[in-house]
């Protein structure tokens, strides 16, 4: 038994966000933290014209947990993250017989190439082990590299990605008979998502709507 717990305590993982051993990706602490972020009402954005479904706030801990799987190589952290945002759809729309198609928003493979993952890939892939729901990886493709947003006003934003999606692969040989829901880790003034929305429906795919861990409180 003492060999056990010396062996143990050596296996067991760090927290991907702290130093705490972890049984998972997240300790306890850092799950709770996190966890402070979640809306009481993810559907509160659920409106046209491009219904928005946000799991949580995006600030403090889960701003952290964000920052973190994309700029310091925590692709883990996807997991917990697209799980809670499942687990939210499932309590939101308890019963629903809709399965639509989820299709993340993707990265340039440029950029993607640097990265060495697509977070919102990763995300979606955790979402719909949750919910049960298709997944088409290949639904759009980023055309061009854009710069980053967060700097730009809402009109440069939307100049910005303006034609930067197309159809994918994926949809190019066989569009979805019901509707697409794309995913993305954060929501700001919705220039990237209503740009890949426009895409698919240019090709007469209908979007249910977008979903999304985290967005500003408006």
């Amino acid at each position: 038994m003492i060999y056990k717990s010396i062996l143990d305590l050596f296996l067991k993982s760090q927290c991907s966000l702290c130093d705490r051993s972890a049984e998972a990706e997240l300790c306890p602490y850092c799950q709770r933290q996190i966890q402070h972020a979640q809306f009481a009402n993810p559907r509160q954005f659920w409106q046209q014209p491009l219904p928005v479904f946000s799991w949580g706030e995006y600030s403090g801990k889960l701003k952290a947990a964000i920052a973190a799987m994309k700029y310091e190589n925590r692709p883990q952290l996807a997991k917990p993250l697209g799980q809670w945002l499942g687990r939210a759809w499932q309590n939101s729309f308890p019963g629903k017989r809709d399965r639509p198609t989820v299709v993340p928003i993707p990265m340039h493979l440029q950029k993607r190439r640097e990265r060495g993952f697509d977070q919102a890939e990763l995300l979606a892939r955790s979402f719909c082990q949750m919910t049960g729901f298709p997944l088409e990886k290949r639904g759009l493709q980023r055309m061009r590299q854009t710069q980053a947003l967060f700097n730009l006003s809402p009109e440069e934003r939307q100049q910005e990605v303006a034609d930067a999606f197309e159809v994918g692969a994926g949809f190019r040989r066989r569009q979805p008979s019901g509707t697409v829901l794309l995913l993305d880790d954060i929501y700001t003034t919705g220039a990237t998502a209503k740009a890949a929305a426009t895409a698919l429906k240019r090709r007469g795919i209908r979007v249910l709507g977008v979903a999304a861990i985290a967005t500003p409180r408006r």
